[in-house]
């Protein structure tokens, strides 16, 4: 499966964006997806992750409650609403997709997910 992410941009602290991340699979209902994110010299970090059907939800504990991951099969896409943004949340942003079963802490983990996008800048000034 092919993922396109896109809706990154220069923001203001305590702005809002929503990243979209859209797939080229019909199938996409098949796969969990996930957000992760990068920043310059830093390890990759989980952001959020969502079931196949959306009825379960993960967050990092430090976006959540500001951070919302949803997703929507008929469209193939799946969406990442930011909102209190703050600088330390400037990344480049990717979204990746598994076709592991189940659910639990795992989903949390890039090496679970054999699909990625190719990424999209937040830029969060303060």
């Amino acid at each position: 499966v092919q993922l396109q992410a896109s809706g990154g941009g220069l923001v203001q602290a305590g702005g809002s964006l929503r990243l979209s991340c859209a797939a080229s699979q019909r199938t996409f209902s098949s796969y969990a997806v996930g957000w992760f994110r990068q920043a310059p010299g830093k390890e990759r970090e989980f952001v959020a992750a969502i079931s196949r059907s959306g009825g379960s939800t993960n967050h990092n504990g430090s976006v959540k409650g500001r951070f919302t991951i949803s997703r929507d099969n008929a469209k193939n896409t799946v969406y990442l609403q930011m909102n209190s943004l703050k600088p330390e949340d400037t990344a480049v942003y990717y979204c990746a997709a598994t076709s592991a079963l189940g659910w639990g802490t795992e989903f949390s983990r890039p090496p679970l997910y054999d699909y990625w996008g190719q990424g999209t800048q937040v830029t969060v000034s303060s």
